[in-house]
């Protein structure tokens, strides 16, 4: 069995590590899975650079993606019939998108870059690739998505933020 390195795994992912290890908030993402877990979810994601006031997630939207945010700050809205809530800002080292990813219902909120951020995402047929090849990572992933919604469920001002 080939040993850990990580001087040969995907060092551009190494930012995103760093940030996932320090949240603060989310730091559900760091308990359930360890760099090494990390480098190997790198091979499944895809780095993508957003300017402030991009829309990354469009509420009512059919997509599954997941998002986890590197750089910058995400701002989740929601419309009502009152008009356009604020729900969230949200920093580094965080996801947005597991509502829709786990339950292929429309996006419950809108994303927006509110800085300039780098995003890494993970289509579902991504996700269903690394759960081929690497099942016990891919466990590991959905616990901590999943411990994410019910935190954010939980938690009243966010519960239409599983977006």
């Amino acid at each position: 069995m080939d040993s850990f390195n990580p001087l040969t795994q995907n060092s551009a992912v190494n930012g995103l590590i760093t940030a996932i290890s320090r949240n603060t908030e989310d730091g559900v993402l760091s308990r359930h899975l360890g760099a090494q877990s990390w480098y190997i979810v790198a091979d499944y994601l895809h780095p993508h650079a957003y300017e402030r006031g991009h829309l990354l997630i469009s509420q009512g939207a059919q997509d599954r993606n997941l998002y986890f945010l590197e750089t910058g700050n995400l701002k989740v809205d929601v419309k009502t019939d009152s008009g356009l809530m604020q729900l969230a800002i949200l920093g580094p080292g965080t996801v947005v998108g597991e509502g829709s990813f786990f339950s292929r219902l429309p996006r419950s909120a809108s994303v927006v870059a509110y800085s300039n951020c780098k995003v890494w995402t993970m289509s579902p047929e991504d996700f269903e690739t690394l759960g081929k090849k690497h099942p016990t990572v891919a466990l590991s992933l959905s616990m901590a998505l999943s411990a994410i919604m019910a935190t954010r469920m939980l938690d009243v001002s966010k519960r239409i933020a599983s977006t």
